[in-house]
């Protein structure tokens, strides 16, 4: 199985929180060939592991102990670049889910799995209103 994970996924491999259960299960139930996840995903990553050291959820140690080991397992991951195609895909994007909800970042998150739809099997968010526009755009997702 070929997935693509979302930032907020993406930091259930490495920190226990509401709906680590979700991957854990994906993770059991299918052999894992490839992880795709986008270029935006390595500053998110940072983002919400320093986030969690600010609101006192993780020690700076254990954020140090976390994003080292997702230094090393970068190598791992297929990472779709963020390029001018991403850019003025994220921007079409906008223009037809903006006024639903959808902001900048998730419009980078979906124009990368977008770009990628021919590589995988399944994308993982854990962001409900990115996996409406998921589904709207085809993608299969976890509920």
């Amino acid at each position: 199985m070929k997935l693509y994970l979302d930032t907020s996924s993406l930091i259930k491999l490495y920190y226990q929180e509401d709906g680590t259960e979700k991957l854990d299960h994906v993770f059991g139930e299918y052999i894992i060939e490839e992880i795709f996840l986008s270029e935006i995903s390595i500053t998110e990553f940072y983002s919400a592991i320093f986030k969690k050291v600010r609101t006192n959820d993780l020690s700076l140690q254990n954020a140090s102990d976390i994003l080292s080991s997702f230094a090393t397992d970068q190598a791992k991951f297929t990472f779709i670049p963020i390029n001018s195609g991403i850019i003025s895909l994220s921007k079409e994007l906008l223009e037809k889910y903006g006024a639903l909800g959808l902001r900048a970042l998730d419009a980078l998150q979906l124009a990368s799995v977008l770009s990628a739809r021919n590589n995988i099997d399944l994308a993982i968010s854990n962001d409900l209103l990115l996996n409406s526009f998921l589904k709207s755009e085809a993608i299969k997702i976890t509920l």
